[in-house]
């Protein structure tokens, strides 16, 4: 492995708390990270590899724009959104300087072997569980807007110089993949050194795109902004800002401000593609609201401009409708705002104002704007080693040198938080619709105190901890209960009802809890809370078992505790 590699791969697990594993495996996570998803989560919940992996050492599984680590959340995303779009991306990552075709081979038959009802090799449970999650994708095909796309990558840390024999093995794996007729687009990728540290360097650096911005007016001087434009630009020089490197794809990461994903084809949507597929699309910039883009650094030259770490925060539908159509020219213009501003202040009233249309609920808006503002600040005044970092906006905290597994997103804060304080682990799941409702109600609610919110997201950070680094003691088989887990680890240490979540009384126990959270003792705390769940469910920890409400009200009866009613 080439210095610069291994200095990656070094950084990386220090981020990730993978230092202690051996270099195959750090390996594969480095491989298969941030592949087509550029959001925050832990890579060890995609890393497969290990005995009966089937030549293949990770599966990203990615549904309607978001990472499916859990069978349940497939029926819960087709619900929510009312259809199914999916992308399956493989990895086999290899340390070797050489690239082999028989690993092409093996990496294709084992993708292939993946898809069947009925595999012909041996699957670690792993893997079992990814192929179980895509058997439920394809359930759904009824739902489907496309077909799946596959994606596959072959990593080493050799040099990719477009071997003959090398090449032909890609594209008769690309043709048996194409006779499956199971997907809509299929990519085979083989990335060596070069390639795997760009890739790498892209997760850490800022963004930067230049384009021109001819048609504008400059905004006069306004407090907290640097400089800022209004104007339009011309359908060429916009999709040079919102494509990826290889200008085939849309740069997901760049939407991350929005209040709301991309929504695919809604009413409002078709209707600006079929603007744009008419004669009228030379109005087009008469007729659309345009985009908003905020960029901490902005350098201009005459016409030309350069944005760097920039996001655009609203106009994500308008952006992704624009660039998926076809044969459009230079007669279609979108509206421009360009602003430069690192005041996050001034950023949250400018997402706040311009998303201000959209059919969102005040609670849902207070709770993703001020509340969640509180927590990102509350979280990190702990000292290390106890610092968390609450993520209001996705990917914010990927280029700073921290420690990647204190980082919390939103809705892990919203299951830890429910499990532990509102005795529902059984929704964390396939009832989550139901907690995200109580946003802005029962979850953070106007005038809730803060401490829960952390001990709940410590609690979690914790005990994966332990399932990521003591797996002796803590099975893997158990992290489907590890919501309940928190729950029995929390009556455990005072089975007492809650006071007001807004009361000085729940600071203290909430603090208690925290301290409790925080011993060094806290791993026997959840090793007891682990045999009380396993009593419970009769050792029965399938998911399809122990996310049912009655094994949440036998753990509270369990302790004395009258169960919830619904």
């Amino acid at each position: 492995m080439d210095r610069i590699t291994e200095s990656q791969l070094d950084i990386f697990c220090t981020e990730y708390s993978l230092v202690g594993r051996p270099q195959d495996n750090q390996f594969e996570h480095f491989a298969a990270f941030k592949r087509h998803y550029d959001r925050t989560f832990d890579p060890s919940e995609i890393v497969v590899g290990a005995g009966g992996d089937t030549g293949i050492d990770a599966v990203t599984i990615i549904v309607n724009n978001v990472l499916v680590t859990d069978i349940d959340a497939i029926a819960e995303l087709a619900e929510q959104n009312g259809y199914i779009d999916a992308t399956f991306i493989f990895v086999q990552a290899e340390r070797s300087k050489s690239f082999d075709g028989a690993k092409i081979a093996n990496l294709a038959n084992g993708v292939i072997d993946f898809f069947r009802d009925k595999p012909k090799l041996v699957r670690n449970e792993r893997l079992s569980e990814a192929a179980e999650m895509a058997a439920a994708v394809y359930k759904k095909v009824g739902m489907f807007r496309q077909r799946p796309a596959l994606i596959c990558y072959y990593v080493t840390t050799g040099n990719w110089v477009n071997d003959a024999n090398l090449v032909a093995r890609e594209t008769i794996a690309k043709d048996e993949f194409n006779s499956m007729q199971m997907f809509s687009t299929i990519n085979f990728h083989c990335f060596g050194a070069d390639e795997l540290q760009k890739a790498y360097n892209q997760t850490r650096n800022p963004i930067s795109r230049e384009f021109l911005f001819a048609n504008r007016t400059d905004i006069p001087p306004t407090p907290g902004v640097g400089q800022a434009f209004l104007g339009f630009i011309p359908f060429t020089e916009f999709k040079a800002i919102v494509s990826d490197s290889s200008g085939k794809e849309i740069l997901g990461s760049i939407f991350e401000g929005n209040v709301r994903d991309w929504q695919e084809y809604t009413t409002v949507n078709e209707d600006i593609q079929r603007t744009l597929a008419s004669e009228a699309r030379s109005r087009f910039v008469l007729m659309n609201n345009g985009i908003t883009i905020i960029a901490r650094t902005i350098k201009q030259a005459n016409h030309r401009f350069t944005i760097e770490d920039f996001q655009i925060v609203n106009g994500c539908q308008t952006s992704h409708v624009v660039f998926n159509e076809d044969g459009l020219d230079n007669s279609v213009c979108i509206p421009l705002r360009l602003i430069e501003t690192r005041d996050e202040a001034v950023i949250d009233s400018i997402i706040h104002a311009t998303n201000n249309q959209s059919p969102l609920k005040p609670e849902q808006l207070f709770a993703l704007m001020t509340f969640s503002k509180r927590l990102e600040e509350f979280f990190q005044t702990y000292p290390m080693p106890h610092t968390l970092y609450y993520e209001r906006r996705d990917a914010q905290y990927d280029r700073l040198g921290i420690e990647k597994t204190r980082v919390v997103i939103p809705s892990n804060v919203i299951r830890a938080f429910a499990s532990m304080f509102l005795n529902e682990p059984h929704r964390t799941t396939r009832s989550y619709k139901l907690l995200r409702e109580q946003v802005g109600k029962e979850i953070f609610g106007d005038g809730h105190k803060l401490e829960p919110y952390y001990a709940a997201a410590y609690g979690l950070y914790r005990l994966d901890w332990l399932f990521r680094n003591d797996t002796t003691r803590f099975e893997s088989r158990y992290k489907p209960a590890r919501f309940h887990v928190l729950l029995a680890a929390r009556l455990i240490l005072n089975p007492a009802d809650w006071p007001r979540m807004n009361s000085h009384a729940m600071a203290d126990r909430s603090s208690e809890l925290i301290t409790a959270l925080w011993s060094p003792e806290s791993d026997h705390l959840f090793l007891e809370a682990i045999a009380v769940v396993d009593k419970i469910a009769g050792s029965n920890m399938q998911r399809d078992h122990i996310r049912q409400k009655p094994i949440t009200d036998d753990l509270l009866t369990h302790f004395g505790l009258k169960p919830r009613t619904e």
